[in-house]
């Protein structure tokens, strides 16, 4: 009976109609045997591989999983927790190991010094810090810098959570260190705590700021929490006030009070505090003194923050931010003090490492700076002026730079005559928009050697009447439209070779060569060599007809002296900071910019305008020289830019602020030109200064066949003289150049383009 019920279980089951009912089959490895034993089939397989089903076939029940296997979602959820918990650990570890300094940071004066090591004066801030108590801050000043800076200050532990995790992710997507999410407490950790001391070899102390880093966000946000908890709000604000830069030199909000407003910080008013509270974003960007507009638009942006947060009324936000904000001070280039007149040169250098450095370094940094000039050079140059414009009340104003071409070194820079009366320096056109001076006929030496990298010939002959018209060459002010050059008299006009015109100033010539050549090359010419103001493309720049300043004409002429090299013009020789570590971006291995051949062809030309030309005052004895006159229209100023292979030198003359009155009767000289006053200043400055310095010659160019360009019309040479007087002490012609006529050496030469001619000598042929 019992067997007959466990069939009828069995044949209840459903089988499939295709089912087949035949045994097992045997394989190779044996045969496969099936019973039924107590209800259960048992399948026996080769290689003793046994599965045993419940009766009827049914599948054996699954294998029960592990627990992290069936909850391995669980581990998910606890990674972050363990995660913050280890984190948690270990920023516990560090928090606990941090230690605060009782110390503020060093405010250190930075020393400036001239080549030989002479102290030439010191940078430092304009109000020396004044520790100062919260009480006696004004609380409009409290309230701006809060409400711009820290809105949450009382509020928050130290640290700003939400801003971090939003600047650690900027910085993760931009792969950089791109914000600072501070709060004021972690801003005063990072000025005065998160820095390391240093002590130098002279027992100065130094203040370094560790680089920017998510790592180094972390510590001064763990400093500033502990900073929290050993100070109070007030006293970290306070400290906070007294310790951030303000721009201007000013470090601390009594200083800046001064620097900006000439008032104690108690007494700021709200628009003031508006205007400080905004300067602390970006001191220099804001900086009230040189950039109004800019503290006009942040000072603003304060006052709107202390509408929102409660600090003013909606009417005082906008009846202050239609007022002009907010006072005068004096500016800080009267403070400067330096030997001599060398104020100017000093400035200069001021502006540059602020340029490089930023005020707050160069202010407070404590640098060593070493730069170019020599104080004895600098004496020479002060002195060359003096004696050829010795009525400092009634003499026009010159200026005077010397650098060396081979590195571009500033060696001297006087700049103007008295830095207590004007800080206008003439030698760079700062302080006044960066204007400049005509050059006159100073800037032919760009368009001869644009001609020579042409390929132009030196030795074609031209022809240059006293006065010519140039179609190609537009005048809207003249009424046929057309460019009509003169030269500065009758003596001048005759056929010349380029050198030739190159050292008699002929006008004409040189109005048919950049017609010829494009103002185009000329202007990219005079760009390459030096030149930084902006040059318009006019065929009349060919004459100097364009501003100029005797900076970037001496840095172009040192790059023909230098054979085409070009070294940017610098007051810095070594820069070292507090902790002794030398900037090593000083100085330039210089650029080539002209090929050394086409640049001794103009060296060549610009020697025949000392030899025979315009510039004969400049001849300096043993040691060759070139150089190159320059008179601007109506004689309102007048150049001489000249160098030996040694130093290069250019001098400019003109009246201080007015270019339009000409520089007549002036110490004897009836009209001054470029062969005058200023050659004579430069042979008086250069005589000194080459003292020592052996008489190198400069290198001879090759005349070949690269260079055969001459004019669109040929001009035949003139004839031969059929008598022939030689004149008082006629030098000796060049080698390499084709007789021609000359004049004898005069200091005369012509004024730019629209002036009348004046009468000259007639020129006397020349063997």
């Amino acid at each position: 009976m019992s067997r007959d019920r466990t069939s009828a279980s069995s044949g209840d089951r459903y089988t499939p109609k295709h089912a087949s009912r035949r045994p097992p089959s045997t394989g190779k490895a044996g045969k496969a045997a099936a019973s039924t034993r107590g209800g259960t089939a048992t399948t026996t397989k080769p290689a003793g591989r046994a599965r045993t089903k419940p009766a009827g076939g049914a599948a054996a029940p699954p294998k029960k999983k592990s627990f992290l296997r069936r909850r391995w979602w669980l581990l998910l959820l606890l990674a972050p927790f363990v995660l913050v918990l280890l984190g948690g650990i270990g920023l516990y570890i560090a928090y606990a190991r941090i230690a605060l300094p009782e110390a503020l940071p060093p405010i250190q004066t930075t020393y400036v010094y001239d080549r030989n090591g002479h102290l030439l004066t010191t940078l430092h801030g304009s109000v020396n810090r004044t520790i100062v108590s919260l009480d006696e801050i004004s609380p409009h000043l409290k309230d701006a810098v809060i409400a711009t800076e820290d809105h949450d200050f009382y509020n928050h532990p130290g640290v700003d959570v939400g801003g971090i995790m939003r600047a650690a992710f900027t910085d993760l997507i931009k792969r950089q260190t791109v914000q600072g999410a501070s709060t004021i407490t972690e801003q005063l950790v990072k000025n005065v705590y998160a820095g390391t001391y240093a002590t130098d070899a002279d027992g100065v102390q130094s203040y370094s700021l560790p680089p920017r880093s998510i790592e180094e966000k972390i510590r001064e946000g763990l400093l500033a929490i502990k900073l929290e908890q050993s100070m109070s709000k007030n006293d970290i604000l306070a400290k906070y006030l007294n310790t951030v830069y303000f721009g201007h030199g000013a470090y601390g909000i009594e200083a800046a009070a001064r620097t900006y407003f000439g008032k104690p910080a108690g007494d700021l008013t709200v628009l003031e505090s508006a205007s400080l509270a905004g300067v602390l974003h970006a001191p220099d960007l804001y900086d009230p003194i040189n950039r109004p507009s800019d503290n006009w638009y942040r000072r603003n942006y304060a006052l709107d923050q202390m509408y929102t947060y409660g600090y003013i009324t909606k009417g005082q936000d906008a009846r202050l931010k239609g007022k002009k904000c907010c006072g005068t001070v004096p500016d800080q280039t009267e403070r400067l003090r330096a030997p001599g007149q060398s104020e100017y040169f000093a400035e200069y250098v001021r502006q540059t490492l602020f340029d490089k450095y930023g005020e707050a370094q160069v202010y407070a940094g404590g640098m060593r700076v070493t730069t170019t000039l020599d104080l004895g050079l600098q004496t020479d140059a002060e002195n060359a002026i003096k004696e050829g414009l010795p009525d400092q009340q009634n003499d026009p104003a010159a200026a005077l730079v010397a650098m060396d071409p081979r590195t571009g070194q500033i060696l001297a820079m006087a700049g103007g005559r008295d830095w207590q009366k004007s800080q206008f320096n003439y030698a760079t056109g700062q302080l006044s928009g960066g204007s400049g001076r005509q050059s006159g006929s100073a800037f032919k030496a760009f368009t001869l050697a644009a001609a020579m990298q042409a390929g132009y010939d030196p030795n074609a002959y031209w022809n240059g009447p006293s006065t010519i018209g140039i179609p190609s060459c537009p005048d809207p002010n003249q009424p046929d439209g057309i460019w009509h050059p003169v030269n500065a008299g009758d003596g001048e006009a005759g056929t010349f070779t380029l050198f030739g015109a190159t050292a008699h100033s002929v006008n004409t010539i040189y109005a048919q060569v950049i017609a010829q050549l494009g103002p185009g090359p000329v202007v990219n010419m005079a760009h390459a060599l030096g030149i930084q103001s902006a040059l318009p493309k006019t065929c009349s720049i060919t004459l100097g007809s364009v501003g100029v300043n005797p900076l970037e004409m001496t840095n172009a002429y040192a790059t023909l002296a230098d054979q085409g090299v070009r070294h940017w013009a610098t007051p810095l020789l070594q820069v070292k900071a507090s902790n002794g570590q030398i900037d090593q971006s000083i100085g330039s291995s210089g650029a080539r910019v002209l090929d050394a051949n086409d640049a001794d062809l103009v060296t060549n030309a610009l020697q025949g305008v000392v030899r025979e030309g315009t510039g004969t005052a400049a001849q300096l004895g043993t040691w060759p020289v070139a150089g190159k006159t320059g008179t601007a229209n109506d004689n309102v100023d007048a150049w001489f830019c000249g160098y030996t292979v040694q130093i290069v030198t250019c001098v400019w003359m003109g009246w201080p602020k007015n270019d339009t009155t000409s520089l007549e009767n002036i110490e004897g000289v009836p009209s001054v030109y470029g062969g005058t006053i200023p050659a004579e200043i430069w042979h008086t400055f250069m005589l000194n200064a080459m003292q020592g310095l052996p008489a190198q010659p400069f290198p001879v160019p090759t005349f070949d066949s690269a260079h055969s360009i001459g004019p669109t019309i040929s001009v035949a040479p003139p004839p031969p003289s059929p008598t022939y007087t030689p004149p008082t002490a006629s030098p000796t012609p060049s080698a390499t150049e084709t007789p021609e006529p000359t004049k004898s050496p005069s200091p005369t030469e012509e004024p730019s383009p629209t002036e009348s001619p004046s009468p000259t000598e007639t020129p006397t042929p020349s063997p």
